[in-house]
């Protein structure tokens, strides 16, 4: 294998690497994932990979690390062509890769992490003549991570941060980001990406990132590469592209429905009382701590928080998933109990996060899943009990028709769709009535910008149509974009709320990362 020397490297006086894919090809059966994709990483660069789902990316940088054996096409490394046959390749040649889950072992400490993370990690450890390296090793860097606790007891930011030590302590001077900012509240997302910046300014590392966040892209990315449908479709300066640029290379011709407007008029009374919830985790532990929140008609309130502080709890809670060990609910002052005839009373409808999981049944036909409300009530169904099918894909035709479902037919099981168009299949169902009260979990991960805009417009609507809307997501920049009110939900409360005009994202982030 022809492996590069890091002496080779060193002689140049620049540690980082230069990257350069050659025709890269990688087919699977029938289905062309990557072809013909060139792409070049200059020594130094901070380079940004963009594509919508299932553009390519993912196969890109397996293949780069030695996932995936490219059926064509060569990898250059400073110029030399390398073979990287596996991962282990892979970190010979000074590649290493900081993916969206974490690696770390949860019981270990941050020390322990690094030294079993080396090839040539002693079967007896002198934790003496270690910890006294790794020390050394802090001190170069340019930022820290505690060593000394269990990676279970760190928050999310500093197990992120210790991922990339851990390449750095490797040293792997090609850094592959995976949406590396997905667990990181604002302000930890600026600084790891500017402290990566920083490190290929000095030509220490070069790093390649995978993104959907333009905001990024604008203020850390010095060149990017836009894949679609496997083949590489633009790239270039940063600098010299506006966001417009990029996102029409990434989506191409594909018809964008205008965002909706927000209908400038007054929230109305409550509609959505959390008073004081609680609830236990999976195994017994507090996962929700008095929580507080009155949504009213005409309004969106954004739950903003870290991934793990209690919003997929809470989204359980409201949707009958997760008992309540107290508080209540109260919809328009009466008692909420999670019961499907409660949903349909009073009117409230819901996409949960992963609706292919847990908003249908996947083999099930699409016209089945969007009966799921009322296959037992007429026309749909006599006494009850007596189903009639030819109702059902009456109107599963009229919702694919009006959302824009693509599907080959209604008959078709709805695991078949794409994630884009299961999210609008369970949209349609859930606003296809009369909706008082809407609840959405992180609607739009995942998708790409057609469906984005289509569901982020369907939610808008439903606000101007005078629908209480609940929105929990990850994505501070939906919060933003949506939202009348925000709330940040920290260690399983809300410990933040304010109209958003009256706040930014550096307040957010703070109250995010429980600092305030």
């Amino acid at each position: 294998m022809a492996i590069i020397p890091a002496e080779t490297v060193a002689d140049t006086g620049v540690r980082a690497l230069s990257l350069e894919t050659v025709g890269m090809t990688k087919i699977f059966g029938q289905l062309v994932a990557l072809g013909d994709v060139s792409m070049k990483v200059e020594a130094g660069s901070f380079h940004a990979l963009l594509g919508e789902n299932g553009a390519g990316k993912s196969t890109l940088v397996k293949c780069i690390m030695g996932f995936y054996s490219a059926d064509k096409g060569h990898l250059l490394l400073d110029g030399k062509e390398a073979l990287c046959r596996n991962p282990r390749d892979a970190r010979a040649l000074g590649l290493g890769m900081v993916y969206q889950h974490f690696t770390l072992v949860p019981c270990l400490t941050g020390a322990e992490n690094l030294v079993i993370s080396r090839a040539d990690a002693p079967g007896i450890i002198d934790w003496r003549k270690e910890k006294k390296t790794l020390d050394e090793f802090l001190d170069r860097m340019p930022f820290r991570a505690p060593l000394d606790v269990p990676v279970a007891q760190l928050a999310a930011g500093e197990k992120q941060k210790l991922e990339i030590l851990k390449l750095l302590y490797l040293d792997q001077r090609l850094l592959i980001l995976d949406e590396p900012t997905s667990v990181l509240t604002p302000q930890e997302a600026d600084e790891v990406l500017g402290l990566l910046k920083g490190m290929t300014d000095r030509k220490e590392i070069s790093v390649v990132m995978i993104t959907h966040k333009f905001r990024e892209v604008t203020a850390f990315a010095d060149s990017l590469t836009v894949l679609r449908r496997g083949r590489k479709v633009g790239g270039g300066v940063v600098s010299e592209m506006t966001t417009a640029e990029m996102a029409h290379l990434m989506i191409g011709d594909t018809q964008i429905r205008e965002r909706a407007i927000r209908a400038e008029k007054p929230a109305g009374t409550t509609v959505l009382d959390l008073a004081g919830l609680m609830a236990d985790g999976d195994e017994g532990l507090p996962v929700l701590n008095a929580v507080n929140l009155k949504v009213k008609s005409g309004e969106i309130v954004g739950i903003a928080g870290v991934s793990g502080n209690g919003q997929s709890q809470l989204m359980e809670v409201l949707s009958g998933q997760r008992p309540l060990s107290d508080g209540r609910i109260f919809v328009r002052d009466e008692p909420f109990e999670p019961t499907r005839d409660s949903f349909y009373r009073l009117k409230i409808f819901g996409l949960p996060e992963e609706p292919l999981k847990n908003a249908t049944v996947p083999r099930m036909t699409v016209a089945e899943n969007m009966a799921f409300r009322n296959f037992d009530r007429p026309p749909n169904a006599k006494l009850g009990w007596w189903l009639s099918p030819g109702p059902m894909r009456e109107k599963a035709r009229e919702l694919i028709a009006s959302y824009r479902v693509k599907t080959p037919s209604p008959e078709t099981a709805i695991a078949d769709l794409s994630g884009g168009n299961v999210q609008r299949a369970v949209l349609a169902r859930e606003l296809s009535g009369d909706v008082d009260v809407l609840i959405v979990a992180n609607p739009c991960f995942g998708l790409d910008f057609a469906s984005v805009a289509e569901i982020r417009s369907q939610i808008m609507e439903q606000r101007n149509r005078g629908a209480a809307v609940l929105l929990i997501s990850e994505d501070l920049d939906e919060i933003l974009e949506l939202s009348d009110r925000v709330a940040v939900m920290s260690e399983g409360t809300i410990s933040y709320t304010s109209p958003i005009g009256e706040t930014d994202r550096a307040t957010i982030g703070i109250h995010m990362a429980g600092h305030a």
